[in-house]
């Protein structure tokens, strides 16, 4: 029992860290669609994301690409999100170890679900969009499921919701973002250069030895990362996943187990004397050696975290208030312009809007339906199966990693690779609005009404 309300303190914990962080999301891409759109600051606001950026010791620059010095934009689309996926990589190994992909009891249906909320949106992508080898390069961007956003609609009904269907939700956009690192892996890659990706395999080979050598210290890892993400930026393998070969080196075990640092606390505890509970409030000034026991009990407490979950605590604020929110107003700004209605009706807008609306929903609950009635996995306790699809409809919110694929599918194709890339940021836009205003209404209807 006190293990369950733990896990359940901890995933309300980060449930409510989604639901602050989607509100700053909202906001900046409201912001950037503003900044996109009125001629006052459209010009200042497109120019931007081509000043170049440096970071320079002689005549090196950190942040260059095959010899050029990278744009702002290609610093946030390629650096900032490999902190992200970081991020991501983190979350995947810790809910693998000890969360909700732990178990097969508990993966199954989540990771049945993502997959259903893969295959079709991309089979729907393919079958409406033109037999274009452009317009088909992005096939993959209604995969995604946002879990800020997702996560955050959900927290619009409270106590509602019963906490199965939120947790289902959230490993599904876990394994959905597993998904989504395999296809960049597999299928963004430019032109292989042998000596940089030499010089990864290097990196991922010393951070593997610091794992056998039980080096702890987080520092290690995040600057070897730093020189896989160059190497690997030059390798033509996209270096965002570097962040995610990163997570899955750093340690998520501790050096001497957590019996060693329980027993030093309990001894440095019983260190101090027993104060009469009359006088509580009163003001004892420590000795030297009290203070080194306070500290020695620090140290412990300390390192009773993994490296694994104290890093992912720490880029908590770095990710949901500075890089998602940077990444939204970067890439979020279409310009409405040059563009008509219409452009939703056809394309690669159309496709895009009805693999994240049609198709997640199909995929997920249709593969979760099929896997539940077949009797391989069982529905989330205390829920309905018309709650249970309203969930499948919020799916279809697909922001952050859907509008990341976008870029990587149709950027440096010209002026028309830059049309379809809005048509796809549209399509992304307006599928996630309608797949979140349409979970609302449906689960509005379907979820028990609150209890005073």
């Amino acid at each position: 029992m006190p293990q369950t309300q733990s896990v359940n303190y901890s995933f309300l914990s980060k449930l409510k860290t989604h639901v602050s962080s989607s509100a700053v999301l909202i906001f900046f891409t409201v912001a950037a669609l503003i900044c996109a759109n009125v001629p006052v600051v459209k010009d200042w606001y497109f120019s931007l994301w081509q000043n170049t950026v440096s970071f320079s010791i002689g005549n090196f620059n950190f942040f260059s690409h095959n010899g050029h010095d990278m744009s702002l934009g290609a610093v946030v689309n390629d650096f900032l999100m490999a902190i992200f996926f970081l991020s991501v990589g983190l979350e995947i190994k810790r809910e693998i170890k000890v969360g909700e992909l732990s178990t097969r009891e508990k993966a199954l249906l989540p990771i049945i679900g993502a997959c259903g909320g893969m295959i079709v949106p991309v089979l729907i992508f393919y079958l409406v969009c033109p037999a274009d080898p452009a317009m088909q390069r992005g096939l993959a961007i209604p995969m995604a499921t946002d879990i800020a956003f997702s996560l955050g609609v959900l927290a619009s009904f409270k106590t509602r919701v019963p906490l199965g269907l939120k947790v289902f939700l959230a490993a599904l956009a876990v394994a959905d973002d597993l998904g989504g690192i395999i296809v960049i892996a597999l299928f963004y890659s430019s032109h292989i250069d042998v000596m940089f990706l030499i010089l990864s395999a290097v990196c991922v080979a010393v951070m593997v030895a610091g794992n056998i050598f039980k080096c702890r210290s987080k520092a290690f890892y995040v600057i070897v990362g730093l020189v896989l993400w160059y190497t690997m930026l030059n390798s033509g393998i996209h270096a965002t996943i570097a962040g995610v070969i990163v997570a899955f080196c750093i340690p998520a075990t501790l050096k001497k187990g957590t019996g060693h640092y329980l027993e030093r606390i309990r001894e440095n505890v019983n260190k101090f004397p027993v104060i009469d509970i009359d006088d509580q409030h009163d003001t004892i000034v420590l000795t030297n050696e009290e203070i080194h026991t306070l500290k020695s009990i620090e140290s412990a407490a300390d390192k009773m975290i993994s490296p694994l979950q104290d890093l992912e605590d720490n880029l908590h604020f770095l990710i949901n208030y500075i890089v998602i929110p940077l990444f939204a107003f970067a890439n979020a700004g279409i310009c409405l312009a040059g563009m008509s209605f219409g452009s939703l009706f056809s394309g690669v807008g159309l496709s895009v809007m009805l693999g994240l609306v049609a198709g997640k929903f199909i995929g997920v609950f249709s593969f979760s339906w099929l896997a539940i009635r077949l009797g391989i996995v069982k529905l989330p306790k205390n829920t309905t199966w018309k709650a249970f699809a309203g969930v499948c409809v919020i799916c279809g919110i697909g922001f952050t990693v859907s509008m990341f694929i976008a870029d990587l599918s149709y950027s440096g194709l010209g002026s028309a690779g830059a049309q379809l890339l809005d048509q796809a940021k549209l399509g992304v836009l307006v599928g996630s609005v309608i797949s979140a205003v349409a979970g609302c209404i449906v689960l509005n209807f379907t979820l028990p009404e609150a209890q005073d």
